[in-house]
C-alpha cells in the first residue's frame, strides 16, 4: 500500500511501514528503507520497522514503537498478503499456512495490537485489502486456498465493524475493480500483457485516502470498491490511472 502512504504523506501524515523487506528482493521492488524515502519526500514523517506481521510479539513491539514516536495511532492498513493460485490438488500445505498466517491472522494479529490506541484516536480507520464476500463457487473452485486466505481478511472486516462500533472505529475492506500494476501481477497474473490491461496503484490509494477522511462513526462494515468510491466523491474520469481502457482486467472474486 506504498500508493496510499505516498497520498497521506502529502498531507503531511506520519506513517510507519511494518514489514520484513528490508534487502531488495529480485522480482518485488523496494525496501521498507526506499519506501520511507519516498515518503520524506513527499512531505510526511515515516518510520519504517523490519517486523514479520506472522510474529505477534514484534508485532506488539512495533506497535509500541510507532505509539513512542509518532504519539499515536489513527489508521491501521492491513496490506500484507501471500498469494499462491494452486488448486486444491496441487498446492503445498506450507503456502497454504503462509498465506493462513499473512493475510488472515496477520490482519487480525496487526488490528488487536492497534486497537488500545485507536480507541483513543478522534478519527479513526482500520482498512483492509480484501475483497467483498461474494460466495460464488466459482472462486473457491479455483484457488481455494488463497479464496479461504482473502476472504478471512474479510471477515475480520465484517467482525471488527460490529465489535468496535461502540468505540466509534470503522472498519471496512477495499478492493480494485480491476488488476492494478504491481509486481505480484507482473509476476503471478500474465506479465507484461496484464500489467497493460492493470490500473495504477494511485487508484487504490485515492480512495483509500477518501476512505480515511470519512467520519469513522458513519462510515463503517462496508466491502469498498476502488471506482465506487471515487464515484462517490465525484471522480468518474479515471484515463489517468492508467490501464487500455476496453481491455482493463476484472480483479479476482469480483464476477
Amino acid at each position: 500500500m506504498s500508493g496510499g502512504s505516498l497520498r497521506a504523506a502529502r498531507d503531511g501524515a506520519k506513517v510507519a511501514i511494518i514489514a520484513k523487506t528490508e534487502q531488495p528482493h529480485p522480482k518485488l521492488e523496494g525496501t521498507i528503507y526506499s519506501a520511507a524515502e519516498e515518503i520524506r519526500a513527499a512531505g510526511g514523517e515515516a518510520l519504517p520497522i523490519a517486523g514479520d506481521v506472522r510474529d505477534e510479539q514484534r508485532v506488539l513491539a512495533a506497535v509500541e514503537q510507532v505509539v513512542d514516536q509518532l504519539g499515536g495511532i489513527d489508521i491501521c492498513v492491513n496490506n500484507a498478503s501471500a498469494i499462491d493460485l494452486s488448486s486444491v490438488e496441487s498446492v503445498q500445505m506450507k503456502r497454504y499456512d503462509l498465506m493462513q498466517d499473512i493475510n488472515t491472522r496477520g490482519t487480525f494479529v496487526l488490528t488487536k495490537a492497534c486497537l488500545p490506541h485507536l480507541k483513543l484516536a478522534a478519527n479513526p480507520h482500520v482498512l483492509t485489502l480484501s475483497p467483498p464476500l461474494n460466495l460464488n463457487p466459482a472462486w473457491f473452485g479455483r484457488s481455494l486456498a488463497y479464496a479461504i486466505a482473502k476472504y478471512g481478511m474479510s471477515l475480520c472486516t465484517l467482525g471488527f465493524a460490529e465489535e468496535f462500533k461502540e468505540y466509534g472505529i470503522a472498519a471496512n475492506s477495499l478492493w480494485p475493480r480491476t488488476t492494478i500494476a504491481t509486481a505480484a501481477v507482473r509476476n503471478l497474473l500474465g506479465g507484461e500483457e496484464s500489467m497493460r490491461r492493470s490500473r495504477d496503484p494511485r487508484i487504490v490509494a485515492d480512495a483509500a485516502h477518501a476512505i480515511f477522511t470519512r467520519p469513522s462513526k458513519k462510515c463503517t462494515g462496508r466491502f469498498f470498491i476502488d471506482d465506487e468510491v471515487l464515484a462517490e466523491e465525484g471522480i468518474t474520469d479515471l484515463s489517468s490511472y492508467g490501464g487500455v481502457e476496453g481491455e482493463l482486467q476484472t480483479d479476482l472474486f469480483l464476477d
